[in-house]
């Protein structure tokens, strides 16, 4: 199989990561900008329970030698993903990541727009009644631990409820009479429309973190490779669908509800990853809006 030219680099084994260069060029990696506070957060069980891949995901920096797969390469469908992979693990604060906390004193990132959401008084500092119901929320929703401390994931929920069936209420994504597949940067959605209806999703994705931010503006699939592989770490990216250089939609084995995004490419859950891969085909075109939000 031939594989991706360069990976991005995972910051779980590299500190630094490329930037996007003409396929071809080569630089010194430069040093990532600061990730922000979000970064400071710690997932609500033992950190040691965690493989090192679950901290982030190895996406394609540059854009990859495009080939026509074999019918045998397409025939195999990549690996399923572990069935725990995807339990919605909330990110808290160290001092409640301990374990044995059942209702958080701490002031979460998202902790006024979750206010906010569930109509609560909007002070931004957590109280008594803000956990009991954050923490309805978070058990209703499976997010573990339901300690109602107002993290990443709450929130990334939260938007995704909000969508619904009707994603783009405020038309922000343009409406065509083909195919569109529209990337909310802003809500960490994406989904798929044609003309008014839609026709996949929404669904929760994870894009590129600052200084790696996924591009913007109109663009259109250009290769589709099912079993695509990052060449740097041998790392899987299933149902990698390339828009923008290196920038694919593909899906991951680990959660995507980090509090640190991506290095450019959409990540998926791999079922999403599998359902987006069976309707979209080169060309098809890709609108992508915002920015990805920074508690």
């Amino acid at each position: 199989m031939i594989s991706g030219r360069i990976a991005c680099r995972s910051m779980a084994v590299v500190l630094a990561a490329a930037t996007l260069l003409p396929v071809g060029s080569a630089s010194a990696d430069p040093v990532p900008p600061d990730p922000g506070p979000q970064a400071e957060l710690v997932p609500g069980i033992r950190l040691d329970a965690l493989p090192l891949w679950q901290t982030d995901t190895p996406d394609q920096a540059a854009a990859p030698e495009v080939y026509t797969p074999s019918a045998e390469e397409d025939a195999v469908e990549p690996e399923d993903a572990p069935e725990e992979a995807y339990d919605r693990v909330e990110y808290v604060d160290p001092i409640d990541a301990l374990g044995g906390v059942k209702c958080s004193e701490e002031t979460g990132p998202w902790q006024r727009q979750v206010e906010q959401w569930l109509k609560l008084p909007v002070d931004g500092e957590q109280s008594a009644a803000d956990c009991r119901a954050i923490r309805a929320f978070q058990v209703k929703h499976k997010i573990k631990p339901a300690i109602g401390f107002a993290g990443p994931v709450t929130w990334a929920t939260m938007q995704l409820v909000s969508a619904g069936k009707n994603p783009n209420a405020d038309k922000k994504c343009p409406v065509r009479r083909y195919l569109v597949v529209c990337v909310d940067l802003d809500r960490q959605l994406t989904w798929v429309q044609e003309g008014k209806h839609v026709v996949f999703g929404p669904v929760p994705i994870r894009s590129g973190r600052e200084g790696y931010g996924t591009r913007t503006g109109w663009h259109a699939v250009y290769w589709r490779h099912k079993n695509h592989v990052s060449s740097l770490y041998n790392s899987p990216m299933p149902y990698s669908q390339f828009f923008s250089g290196g920038q694919a939609f593909h899906g991951v084995y680990a959660s995507i509800f980090t509090p640190i995004g991506s290095r450019g490419c959409v990540n998926l859950l791999l079922d999403d990853a599998r359902e987006l891969w069976g309707l979209l085909k080169r060309s098809d075109r890709v609108y992508v809006w915002g920015h990805r939000p920074e508690a």
